[in-house]
């Protein structure tokens, strides 16, 4: 298995998996804290040592894996979480072009680790720190991601700031697999190769 697959894979699974909980809170409310927190924590390693690092471990991002193998193998799919995937891709770009806003973002995340050390990654404090952290810049960038559901649940401060709080763990995945060497040529050339690195992630 290529190396170079091998660690992208992990990057678009981080992705996937943290877009999968905007969709899934977006529409019921609801996520499963355990999942969150895998993609929330990535947030805060900046300086891990390898990609698996950043997601902790295999364990912490197998939903990822799952839903890419998923995906990069044809099964039915939720072309919603596809589109906004898409988006967040092209908002990486628009954002890592910006040297100030990913400075102020890297500030911003920096400020609010100690807290998120002291109360956990998923606590409502922190949550409003990181969308805070969102809307403030990257939010800002076009065009946004607009992300769909039941107006109801949308409607509430602390759903919504869960949301912004997950895009930008998913922004930091779509970094990461840029830096990665990742481009859109992998999705039309390399499919096969990123489903075997998936499969051999999840053996």
């Amino acid at each position: 298995m290529s190396n170079k697959f091998s660690d992208r894979v992990l990057a678009l699974a981080g992705l996937a998996q943290a877009l999968q909980q905007v969709r899934r809170i977006a529409e019921t409310g609801q996520s499963e804290v355990s999942v969150v927190q895998a993609s929330l924590d990535s947030v805060f390693r900046l300086d891990a040592a390898t990609p698996l690092d950043v997601y902790g471990s295999v364990p912490d991002i197998s939903a990822g894996l799952r839903l890419l193998r998923g995906y990069l193998s044809n099964e039915p799919r939720d072309e919603s979480l596809l589109r906004l995937a898409m988006s967040v891709l092209q908002l990486e770009r628009r954002f890592s072009n910006e040297t100030e806003m990913v400075s102020a973002v890297g500030d911003g995340v920096t400020g609010i680790a100690p807290q998120a050390g002291e109360l956990g990654s998923t606590h409502p404090d922190v949550l409003s720190a990181l969308g805070g952290l969102y809307a403030d810049t990257i939010s800002h960038l076009r065009p946004r991601v607009m992300v769909q559901g039941n107006p109801h649940y949308l409607g509430q401060p602390g759903v919504v700031a869960e949301i912004r709080a997950i895009l930008l763990a998913a922004v930091r995945s779509a970094v990461l697999w840029r830096q990665l060497g990742g481009s859109y040529w992998d999705f039309l050339f390399s499919r096969r190769a990123m489903a075997d690195a998936a499969n051999e992630w999840l053996r």
